[in-house]
């Protein structure tokens, strides 16, 4: 079965004006964000919960989802960027070598959990109608949900691409960094964008192409489990008493989320710079475990305080 193969170029946006392009990754967090507050406007409805501290709450988790997954990617990835283009942290630009409006790009799952624990502590200090872990039990559905869709939009942009695979779910990255380097070895000419030219305008090249390995869509292995993870989250909050448990689901979450992670990322080339490999696992790996740990703990130890009247 070779059908499932096949070569991944796409557009990756749309130009608007300018240098100003519509990206469909930001589109895919547009969505994300939206689908994840139409969930938490139907919880707050079932439980009865005042509609007024729904959009206050959509604030704080897009802040702390998209300000945590970008420090979490320059902190565990990127950090050279700190020293040489400290401007391109906060703004979707960079600097260097030339000046480009880039979008936001370079996001760390890792962070964006770190960030939504503190974002959810803050807004709780704030509005104090339900304690912080009621909070996080129920925002962790919508999380889910919408991480689905960030992987989708990896895939469009060729990011976090998978190793090389013989096997039938395989996929070239056309516009991939590894794809780019096969090209430059294949043809001898240094400069990418020659040698990519070279290969499209050149038939002698195009048998040399099948050389080019096929790689997993780690992307979509991942978006297609996620889909799974807010199933079962869903399933726990409105067909068993669970939701009850203060703690449970958000403990869940965490549990399959970061299994998920954890397994997947032995598909997966290695992200950034300053990447690690201790005992056979990678940064991302050794970043899941602490989570995992921390779910169960929630899942089966913590105990809330009782509320003494």
């Amino acid at each position: 079965m070779y059908a499932l193969k096949f070569d991944w170029n796409p557009i990756t946006g749309i130009d608007i004006i300018g240098n100003f392009k519509l990206h469909f990754y930001s589109v895919m967090w547009i969505v994300a964000f939206m689908l994840g507050w139409y969930i938490m406007k139907r919880i707050f409805t079932k439980e009865k919960v005042s509609l007024d501290y729904l959009d206050p709450l959509f604030i704080y988790t897009v802040l702390a989802t998209m300000i945590g997954a970008r420090l979490g990617h320059v902190l565990f990835y990127q950090s050279e960027l700190i020293s040489q283009d400290f401007l391109s942290i906060f703004l979707p630009i960079r600097t260097k070598p030339t000046f480009e409006l880039t979008g936001f790009q370079g996001l760390a799952s890792h962070g964006a959990a770190i960030g939504i624990i503190i974002g959810m502590y803050l807004y709780r200090k704030k509005y104090t109608y339900k304690s912080m872990l009621w909070i996080l039990d129920r925002v962790v559905i919508s999380v889910a949900s919408g991480a689905v869709f960030i992987r989708i939009g990896n895939f469009i942009n060729s990011e976090i691409i998978g190793k090389v695979t013989e096997s039938n779910f395989g996929v070239r990255f056309i516009q991939d960094f590894y794809y780019k380097s096969e090209i430059v070895k294949l043809t001898g000419i240094k400069n990418v964008q020659k040698a990519y030219d070279a290969v499209t305008d050149n038939p002698q090249f195009q048998n040399l192409l099948e050389a080019v390995p096929y790689r997993h869509p780690a992307q979509l292995y991942e978006s297609f489990c996620y889909i799974f993870v807010f199933l079962i989250l869903w399933f726990f909050y409105t067909k068993t008493t669970k939701k009850d448990r203060t703690g449970f689901l958000f403990g869940l979450f965490l549990v399959l989320l970061w299994t998920i992670r954890f397994f997947v990322e032995f598909v997966k080339e290695p992200q950034g710079d300053e990447y690690i490999n201790w005992f056979g696992l990678n940064t991302g790996q050794w970043l899941s475990i602490p989570f995992v740990l921390m779910g169960i703990y929630f899942m089966f130890i913590y105990k809330p305080k009782k509320v003494v009247t």
